[in-house]
C-alpha cells in the first residue's frame, strides 16, 4: 500500500490551558502524548514546550531536552522541533533548538503574517492563569516576523546542523519567498512543504485554496513533498483532502482541541487514530518512522544531539 506520513503537533503555542483540561503542558505529558501518537500510527511528533507550572509557551531548552530524551527512550519516532516558538519570542530564541539539538526535522515559517488568535478569548468564561488573556488579546496587534534576513539566517543554521526544514506555507506569497531562496541557493531540493490553513491573517481553509497553493507551488518550484494542517474544525476535512491529492497530513492539539463536533479530544492519539482510519479507507497506510525518514530525506536518529 502507498505510505503517508502522519504528524501530530502535540501542544503548540496557540491554545491556552483554560480551553481544555487535556492540553499537554509538562514535559512528561508532552512526551507521553508523543509516544501515544507513535502507538496510534503517527511517524512524526511536532514539539513545542510550555512552562510546566502555568502552561505558558516557552523556549526553555531544558524543557525541550526533557521531552526529546523521554520520547527517544521509548520509541524511534521523528521529532520535528518548532522554530515558530510562541508569540513574541525572538528569532534568536526560536532557532536555538536547531543549533542545540541538531534535530532531523524542524519547522521553518516562510514569511511574516498577521497571526490573530485574539477571538479565542471571547469564548473563554474563566481563565486559569493570568497570562492567558493578555497573551491572546495581544495578538490583535501582532505580526509573526519571518523576514528575508531571518530566513537567510535560519537556512544557514538548518544546513550547518543537517536539519531538514519543514517549510510552513501560510499564504501564496510564501511560495514566492521559497522560489527566491531556492534560486539564491539558501535552500536545496528536494524541499518539504506544509500548507497551513485557517490562521486569522492567512489563507482560509478551503478546497480551492489548497488546490491553488499546491498548483502554484508546482509551477514555481517543480516537485516537492508536502503535507497539510488546518485549524479547528477544518483539521480533518483538509487533511482528508490532502490524502486524496497525494499529500501527507498533520493533526494534533496544536491545531484543534476536538475529536468531533463539540467533543474535546482526550489525547492527540484520538486524532491520529481518526486520520489513520480515513487513510486506510483510501488504501493508504501510515508510514513507520523509518519510512517517513526515507520519504522526507532525513539524516537519521543517530545524528541528533540528544
Amino acid at each position: 500500500m502507498e505510505k503517508v506520513v502522519v504528524t501530530a503537533a502535540i501542544t503548540g503555542s496557540i491554545h491556552v490551558p483554560s480551553m481544555s483540561p487535556h492540553l499537554p503542558i509538562t514535559p512528561q505529558q508532552i512526551a507521553d502524548e508523543a509516544v501515544r501518537v507513535y502507538e496510534a500510527g503517527g511517524a512524526v511528533a511536532h514539539i513545542h514546550v510550555r512552562n510546566p507550572e502555568t502552561g505558558q509557551p516557552s523556549s526553555d531548552l531544558e524543557l525541550f531536552r526533557e521531552v526529546v530524551t523521554r520520547v527517544k527512550s521509548k520509541c524511534n519516532m521523528v521529532l520535528c522541533l518548532t522554530t515558530g516558538g510562541g508569540l513574541g519570542m525572538t528569532a534568536a530564541e526560536r532557532v536555538k533548538v536547531v543549533t542545540t539539538f541538531k534535530p532531523e526535522l524542524a519547522s521553518f515559517n516562510f514569511g511574516s503574517i498577521n497571526f490573530g488568535i485574539f477571538p479565542i478569548a471571547e469564548g473563554i468564561k474563566e481563565f486559569k492563569f493570568p497570562w492567558e488573556k493578555p497573551y491572546l488579546d495581544g495578538s490583535e496587534d501582532f505580526i509573526f516576523p519571518n523576514t528575508f534576513a531571518t530566513m537567510r539566517q535560519f537556512s544557514q543554521a538548518f544546513a550547518e546542523n543537517e536539519t531538514k526544514p519543514e517549510l510552513e506555507i501560510y499564504d501564496a506569497g510564501m511560495i514566492n519567498n521559497l522560489a527566491f531562496m531556492l534560486q539564491r541557493g539558501r535552500l536545496q531540493k528536494p524541499v518539504y512543504l506544509q500548507f497551513v490553513l485557517g490562521i486569522l491573517g492567512s489563507m482560509p481553509p478551503s478546497a480551492s485554496n489548497l488546490v491553488f497553493l499546491h498548483n502554484n507551488a508546482r509551477e514555481a518550484i517543480g516537485d516537492f513533498v508536502w503535507s497539510v494542517c488546518a485549524a479547528g474544525r477544518h483539521q480533518l476535512p483538509m487533511c482528508t483532502m490532502s490524502l486524496t491529492m497525494g499529500g501527507n497530513v498533520r493533526v494534533g492539539m496544536e491545531d484543534s482541541l476536538y475529536a468531533g463536533r463539540g467533543v474535546l479530544a482526550k489525547s492527540n492519539a484520538e486524532q491520529v487514530e481518526k486520520i489513520v482510519r480515513i487513510a486506510r479507507e483510501l488504501s493508504l497506510e501510515p508510514a513507520t518512522p523509518d519510512e517517513a525518514r526515507e520519504i522526507l530525506g532525513l539524516k537519521g536518529l543517530g545524528k541528533v544531539n540528544w
